[in-house]
């Protein structure tokens, strides 16, 4: 085993991390039955805010009110003008024998409306330009065809999550094409649908149960190794401690295979020697902010902080049965939440809230 107490690094966090985790919050949040505060249920982390701040924005951190208006304004027009559209594919399909698509996966699998309120203008809260840090020299880039369907050029491993580099074999497709990472990460990042988590909690120990992928991260709770350094996995291996009303989990030896930031058609440097930072803090009832950070010196300048509110909601998660063999809509029927006339889709429950 690699002795690396879980606590050493929190103590080299303190002189850069944003003020919304180093001062309290006056939200005391209620404890389990261990003393620990309780973070147990599902919660929605879907979000509509850019990872990225956009350019014309500048040094704006936050929306005005009027803005946050004329955005829910222009994207109930836009959601109503879809359901038109897709109302009048519908319908031709319907009316054409023996159809094969319905023209692409609609607005009824999708979840992205925030149920927390966020004025936000980026999910980057580190550096406070809003935007990735600088990369280093000789980092590697690659991007991916978000549809699936262009084939761009590279070479193995594929460490985004959509598109490929060819058809050859499963190793030159996108990460969540082939069930492996997805939008749970970790670290988590909003995605189409399936954003929630359900956290479990026992005296030891903390499971982050994801939807998207079905996966379940068990993390311990004042552990003192880690697996050895030449032990790598997808999720890395964590470890956890709170840290007053915050849950803070780290997690290291994270496969080759990924990327130090992955996302859907981009994918930055490798996460070999990345040091992943999670928190999740609760900041009134049913509410909790997610907050992580990435340290990889090797690809990045800087450290890369994103901070993204939870919701907790009353639902479940569905298995998400994710198959390579993905040909035929009964397979993806199978993994949605939607299916089930019971369950009201979380993203028609708050429409009027904030990006």
């Amino acid at each position: 085993m690699h002795p690396l107490p879980c606590f050493n690094y929190v103590f080299a966090l303190v002189s850069w991390l944003p003020l919304t985790s180093l001062h309290a919050q006056d939200y005391v949040s209620p404890r389990t039955e261990y003393g620990h505060p309780d973070l147990r249920g599902v919660w929605n982390f879907s979000s509509q805010t850019p990872l990225e701040r956009p350019d014309r924005l500048a040094d704006q951190e936050f929306f005005t009110a009027a803005e946050i208006a004329e955005i829910l304004e222009r994207r109930e027009a836009s959601t109503t003008a879809s359901m038109e559209r897709e109302a009048t594919v519908a319908a031709q399909v319907l009316s054409t024998s023996n159809a094969s698509s319905v023209g692409s996966v609609n607005n009824l699998w999708m979840d992205r409306t925030t149920l927390d309120e966020n004025g936000r203008t980026s999910l980057i809260v580190h550096p406070r330009n809003g935007k990735l840090p600088e990369l280093q020299a000789g980092t590697v880039v690659q991007l991916g065809d978000e549809s699936g369907i262009t084939e761009i050029p590279g070479t193995r491993p594929v460490r985004y999550t959509h598109g490929g580099i060819g058809r050859d074999g499963p190793e030159d497709r996108g990460l969540s094409e082939r069930c492996i990472v997805f939008n749970s990460g970790p670290p988590l990042m909003s995605g189409p649908y399936n954003n929630l988590i359900q956290i479990f909690q026992n005296r030891d120990h903390v499971v982050i149960l994801a939807e998207m992928g079905f996966d379940a991260r068990i993390v311990p709770l004042q552990k003192s190794d880690l697996v050895d350094a030449a032990i790598t996995m997808w999720s890395g291996d964590s470890c956890g401690y709170f840290e007053d009303d915050t849950l803070v989990v780290e997690s290291r030896y994270f496969t080759d295979k990924i990327a130090s930031l992955g996302l859907r058609r981009e994918a930055y440097g490798s996460a070999k020697d990345r040091l992943l930072i999670e928190r999740f803090t609760p900041t009134a009832a049913g509410k909790l902010n997610y907050e992580f950070t990435i340290d990889e010196p090797a690809t990045f300048k800087d450290r890369l902080t994103v901070l993204m509110p939870m919701t907790r909601i009353d639902s479940q998660l569905y298995e998400y049965a994710c198959h390579a063999g993905n040909y035929s809509i009964g397979n993806i029927l199978k993994g949605a939440r939607a299916d089930d006339a019971e369950v009201t889709d979380s993203g028609q429950q708050s429409s009027e809230q904030l990006p």
